[in-house]
């Protein structure tokens, strides 16, 4: 689609919209300025970690668009597809008739977000990158969604919750944590990525916490060498907890495998920088840490 005909399919679309008397102008991430109605009501979400947390903000209502790989909560099912994060539909997006589009820095295209502000639409870019950048996203989206009061409890309920596992695990020993990336092949996940930081906060020591790659690929043998106390595979397959711990069976030198201490833990929460991360943190500190009354 040219950007002369979004440009045209736009105008006509403004046609159809309330007139918005009071916009405000935000500074996004992405250092743009951009001018948002005071509480929008017709809004697309270009990445899962935005429609989770416009959902835990209880704007399900006012989201009218979501990514084909927006899967959480069950409220989003029902949302109109753009398509999805690298490459959504703008034509759809515009059919839309949004009053604000959220994106993020960490998946969708800059050209994306460009094509989508010539043809007038406001596009507010996110960019989590650590806890404290989850925790001020949620704060930024209640702010320019009318739900700062929300954004404000909420992250007061998540900062508690990540507190009281720094709280609990503080003193305790640290095992060894090998965290596997999908089940399929053995790659881990390296220096500062949110698995990383997820361990560490957890109280445990990830094996490939010294990697300077992202999401290094491990051999058998360097696995056995290091002989983690824990092994952590993130994969969604159902049934997977069986046919994991059979292929992660055959290796008896592994501390993990010989005490049986091998966990399958849903990816999406220790991916989406959303705030379900918590529940991720949790679910990781309980593996870690059994010997914690929680």
């Amino acid at each position: 689609m040219s950007l002369k005909t979004l440009i045209a399919a736009l105008s006509l679309a403004i046609l159809c919209i309330p007139a918005v008397l009071d916009a405000r102008t935000y500074i996004d991430k992405l250092g743009r300025e951009i001018s948002i109605p005071s509480s929008p009501r017709r809004i697309v979400s270009l990445a899962p970690n935005i429609t989770e947390t416009l959902f835990a903000l209880g704007l399900d209502d006012e989201i009218v668009g979501v990514t084909r790989f927006c899967n959480y909560p069950q409220g989003a099912a029902s949302k109109r597809k753009v398509g999805g994060i690298v490459n959504p539909s703008l034509e759809r997006i515009v059919s839309l008739q949004p009053d604000l589009v959220i994106g993020t820095a960490d998946g969708n295209r800059k050209e994306t977000v460009d094509r989508l502000d010539r043809a007038g639409l406001p596009v507010y870019v996110v960019n989590p990158g650590s806890f404290p950048e989850i925790l001020e996203m949620i704060l930024d989206i209640g702010e320019i969604t009318g739900k700062r009061n929300e954004a404000t409890r909420l992250v007061d309920n998540l900062r508690r919750r990540i507190d009281h596992v720094a709280l609990l695990t503080r003193d305790s020993p640290k095992p060894t944590v090998f965290f596997q990336v999908g089940a399929d092949a053995i790659i881990t996940a390296g220096k500062d990525t949110f698995i990383d930081r997820l361990i560490k906060s957890a109280g445990g020591k990830n094996i490939a916490g010294d990697s300077t790659l992202r999401y290094p690929r491990f051999g058998i043998e360097k696995i056995i060498l290091m002989n983690p106390d824990i092994i952590i595979v993130a994969s969604a397959k159902s049934g997977a907890s069986a046919s994991i711990e059979k292929i992660w069976g055959k290796w008896k030198d592994i501390t993990a495998v010989e005490k049986g201490n091998i966990h399958v833990i849903n990816p999406d929460l220790v991916s989406r920088p959303a705030p379900r991360i918590v529940d991720g943190l949790e679910t990781i500190a309980r593996i870690i840490h059994p010997e914690i009354v929680w």
